[in-house]
């Protein structure tokens, strides 16, 4: 097993619930699972078909003999009539109407379809999971002050939770995406070669009706609203792009929370997990690096790059068909999914064990807030009787200064000492010290967090309360 390659995907990274998913064994079961539901629908509408032929597809429809249809495969170069013979094999009585009047893209594009579908309903969990966990830990932090940025620049004050709530709003807007697009996806149905059903209209004998009522029986056995309308050979291959965007929308998000963590972490404000016997780093036995953040950031980035790939592929499909697609498609889709899968896995790890340091977060606001609290001071010398653009003078003068002395002396930000030694500002250093209440600079930071989770998010966890899966193990 050490002398070839074996992806990371699977090996370090997705889950076993979602490489079952992409298994071939998934695969083929559900390309049997196809044929009894073509063979089935083709019985009830008229098809000289008999129960015993149904009745031995069944039962084999899960013990697939492998060794025989790979041994066809190597003969014949297709794996789909590979299989339609080694089913034939078990079931002697129905080999002649396996796959009838079908094409390979019936079991191949559908089945593509089907585990799409049934991937994006693992994905949703794990998105919706990670969603709880956050708004968790927005809900505990909502009234927690601490320093806002913009331009990674000291700004006004914001709560630990609110900061927690951009996250959660970006992932919103990924299981929005997900729920429009998973509710849009169709079978390809039966179409036959280029799309026209020409081949089922022969076997029906001119019957039109029977045509649709193939599509759309079909579907509904396979657990789908329908069947695409129109089509050539296969799906528009705009559906993997358009799934894959939505992976990619969710590898932007997950890079943006999984960024902010390293950068708190740096600060030492807010930490994700480390365990006991964990080592950050070969070199310096006490470092604790941001392992997980940074295997977010690492394994989105492939996602994100990902989402080209189908864009390309759809762009340059000819006319109702070409098998340029097919062996792209093996590695595109089923990667973009175990990756993202990886990712969202860490995503509830991290955000299920999020360590807080208050006081680190204490210290860095208050060695900011004697800057942000000039506004207030100003107006306060303003109501005394002072004149705010020579007030407004003093404070830049003295902000400059101070600002001066933290960055070139090492030494602690002394504008309130600055301020309290003009008498045109009229307060004691300590006086000027009591205004610096963390707490009355966030605005409406605690409310806004109350009314997002209250009004947004409980109401979808509420909704969606079977899917939270809580937090996730990590491999490695």
């Amino acid at each position: 097993m050490y002398d070839r390659y074996e992806s990371p995907l699977s090996k370090r990274y997705a889950s076993r619930e979602m490489q079952e998913i992409f298994s071939p064994d998934r695969k083929f079961r559900t390309w049997r699972k196809l044929w009894i539901a073509l063979a089935e629908t083709e019985q009830s509408l008229g098809l000289p078909i008999t129960d015993g032929q149904i009745e031995e597809m069944r039962a084999h429809a899960d013990d697939i003999n492998y060794e025989v249809a790979e041994e066809r495969e190597k003969l014949v170069r297709h794996d789909v009539m590979s299989h339609v013979y080694a089913y034939g094999q078990q079931c002697p009585k129905a080999k002649g109407i396996i796959h009838l009047g079908a094409t390979s893209c019936y079991v191949g594009d559908n089945t593509d379809m089907i585990v799409m579908r049934d991937a994006l309903d693992l994905i949703r969990k794990k998105l919706i999971s990670a969603i709880a966990n956050l708004a968790d830990f927005a809900e505990r932090y909502k009234d927690l002050p601490t320093l806002a940025y913009t331009h990674y620049q000291p700004a006004q004050p914001t709560t630990v939770g609110k900061r927690a709530t951009l996250w959660i709003n970006e992932f919103m807007m990924d299981l929005a995406d997900l729920d429009y697009v998973r509710g849009s996806l169709l079978l390809l149905g039966s179409k036959g070669t280029t799309g026209t059903q020409a081949s089922f209209l022969e076997l029906f004998g001119g019957d039109h009706e029977k045509c649709r009522a193939l599509d759309r029986i079909i579907a509904e056995k396979m657990g789908f609203p329908g069947c695409v309308a129109v089509s050539g050979q296969t799906y528009s291959r705009k559906y993997d792009t358009r799934i894959l965007n939505v992976l990619a929308g969710i590898a932007e998000s997950a890079t943006k929370f999984s960024n902010d963590i390293r950068l708190l972490q740096h600060m030492k404000e807010v930490e994700e997990p480390f365990e006991k016997n964990q080592i950050g780093s070969s070199a310096m036995a006490y470092k604790r690096n941001p392992m997980r953040s940074e295997r977010i950031a690492s394994l989105s980035r492939y996602v994100i790059t990902a989402a080209i790939n189908p864009a390309v592929t759809s762009s340059v499909q000819w006319f109702e068909r070409t098998l340029d697609d097919s062996a792209n498609k093996r590695i595109a889709v089923p990667e973009a999914f175990l990756a993202t899968d990886g990712v969202l896995d860490l995503v509830c790890n991290v955000t299920a064990g999020l360590v807080v340091y208050p006081k680190v977060i204490e210290k860095h606001l208050r060695e900011e807030l004697p800057f942000m609290a000039t506004e207030n001071i100003m107006m306060d010398a303003v109501k005394a009787g002072g004149d705010r653009q020579e007030l407004h003078e003093k404070i830049r003068v003295a902000s400059m200064a101070a600002g001066r002395t933290v960055k070139e002396e090492g030494k602690p930000n002394d504008l309130l000492a600055r301020l309290a030694a003009d008498p045109a500002f009229g307060r004691t250093e300590e006086e000027l010290m009591e205004m610096l209440v963390p707490k009355d600079y966030v605005g409406r930071a605690k409310e806004q967090t109350e009314e997002y989770l209250d009004g947004t998010v409980r109401p979808m966890l509420d909704a969606n309360a079977e899917s939270i899966l809580g937090g996730a193990e990590i491999k490695v």
